[in-house]
This record gives structure tokens, sequence and C-alpha cells, in this order.
């Protein structure tokens, strides 16, 4: 069951269009990274699904239901650029936020408390937001964020201004609350966070959708062939239908980057190598989410 459907979404502001008839689905109670380069139409559609400005054709579906303004209370919002009253104390900003998305006080309190103490910053309760670090307003944001408990969490790029014992810290709750039920659209330019935490993921470029579905299925589309192999001696002979993509020797192990035309099999490799020398280790080479990103977005190569 999909907790988001985007159908055939456009927006175009003046002569920018920002995003082409987009579609896909968010699948409920999973992490799914939105991904793109700086200005391919992300944030638009964010903005779209969050009710901040409205698509200029198409629609999106919460639950199967038409997105309204109901919707609202059950969707938290982490925006790239942060927002928090520089005056208020942390205690007082949460409950003012958390009052905003429909929680009662005594609910919101106990809530805060239990967030601020499984963050390890109860003791900044009656801090100003100015005295904290980037990093402790974050957390602060993310607490806002999650309160109140939505069914779809949007962070976009969550893990800016944490130092990794931080952005672990952060990872670990947010796979919490995926098994708690709640769906994270996640939406940042560090592909390693992707690889780690996302099950399935989009890729927008230029307004349009080039890429979406589960992320181990769109790793396997993109394989290509490409093998890593380790073996003692000297480097491999070459054979027709195998192109050597790298070499690198260390003492008498040689490693190995090869490509195999369609009509070489890993036997036929497998065979080549040991007629030569004492095979070590041979794997596949499956791309990494950075490789199907770069390749995708920059397909040339260049700048």
């Amino acid at each position: 069951m999909n907790l988001i459907d985007i159908q055939n979404i456009s927006k175009r502001y003046g002569d920018h269009q920002a995003l082409d008839n987009i579609s896909f689905a968010i699948p409920d109670n999973s992490i799914f990274g939105l991904l793109g380069p700086n200005g391919a139409g992300k944030t638009t559609l964010i903005r779209i699904i969050t009710q901040i400005i409205m698509s200029d054709q198409g629609e999106v579906l919460f639950n199967g239901v038409k997105l309204d303004p109901e919707h609202i209370r059950q969707i938290g919002y982490l925006p790239e650029e942060r927002g928090l009253y520089k005056k208020m104390k942390v205690g007082e900003q949460l409950l003012y936020l958390a009052q905003l998305k429909g929680m009662e006080k005594r609910e919101a309190v106990t809530k805060i408390k239990h967030w601020l103490k499984k963050l390890e910053i109860s003791s900044w309760s009656n801090k100003a937001i100015e005295d904290l670090s980037k990093g402790m307003q974050q957390k602060i944001q993310f607490i806002a964020t999650v309160v109140h408990e939505p069914s779809l969490i949007i962070l976009d790029e969550p893990f800016s201004g944490f130092d990794p014992v931080n952005a672990n810290l952060i990872k670990d709750e947010i796979f919490e609350l995926r098994e708690k039920g709640a769906t994270v659209i996640f939406s940042t330019h560090r592909m390693e966070s992707v690889e780690e935490l996302c099950d399935d993921i989009a890729l927008i470029n230029h307004s349009k959708l080039v890429i979406s579905g589960k992320k181990g299925d769109i790793k396997n589309q993109y394989r290509d062939n490409t093998f890593i192999t380790e073996h003692i001696g000297d480097e491999l002979r070459p054979l027709a239908g195998v192109e050597v993509l790298s070499v690198l020797k260390k003492g008498e192990l040689v490693k190995t980057e090869l490509k195999l035309d369609e009509g070489i099999g890993v036997n036929d490799l497998v065979t080549h190598i040991t007629s030569q020398s004492t095979l070590v280790s041979l794997n596949e080479k499956i791309p990494s989410i950075n490789d199907i990103f770069i390749s995708t977005v920059n397909p040339s190569g260049h700048e």
C-alpha cells in the first residue's frame, strides 16, 4: 500500500518549469529517498506535498484520498532552511510548535520531555535557542518535526550540522520511527546515507522523473557486468571480450577491475585467471547509488 501517490504533478514559475508531469508512489512504512541535483525540483515537490504551494497540474493522494488541509497535521516537515525563534526557550518553542500541530498541552509536555531525554538534551529545556550550537538546534528541530507522531515525516538534509555521533543517533531514530509505522521522505545529497537508510528512491533531474522504485531493483538495473578480481601472480593476459578497466599491484597481489562482454561468462573468466595465477577472490561490482546518481545526472562526465 502507498501512503503517497504523486500523479502527473507539474509546476511552473514564470518561464521556469520546476516539475514536469511527475508521477511515482511512496510506499507506506518506508524510508523513501528523494534525490536530485540542486534546482531539480525536489523542494518544489516537497512544498506541494506539504501544501505550502499548489501544483499547476496533477494531484497528490494521501492514503488514497486527495490531499487536503486536514492532512497537514499528519505530516512532519524538517526543511533544509531551518527556522526557530532565537529568543524563545527550547521547551517553550517545542510546546508552541506541538500545539500548532493540534496536540493538547499536557500530552505535548510529556512527549517533549521524552524526546529531550531520548536525544540527551534534557538540561537544555530552559536555554534560549540562540545559546545552542547548530547541531543542538538541529536536534530541537528534529523533535519539533516528529513530536506529534505524524504518519509522514519529510526530512530535507537532516544531518546538516551534525557530528558523526549525533548523525548516527538521528539515523537510529529514523529507523525506529519507521518501525513504529511512519513513512519518511528523505531528501539529501549524501548518497552514502541513501545507501544506508532508504528502501525506495526517486531521482528528479531538470524537472523530470528519471528513476523511481526499490533501491535494490534500481541497482540491479544498472549492473554492467563489471567484476573485481584479486589474484597472486603477474598481470592477466588479454582475453577477447574482456576489457581491463584498472590494475592495482600490492606485492604479489594483483587487483584488477574487468568488464565482460555479453558473450563472456564468469566461468570463462575464472578459467582464464586460474590458468595463469592463483585466484584469491572474484566479485561482481554492484553500482552504488552515488554511481547511478552521477551517471544519470551527468552522463557525459563533464562539469
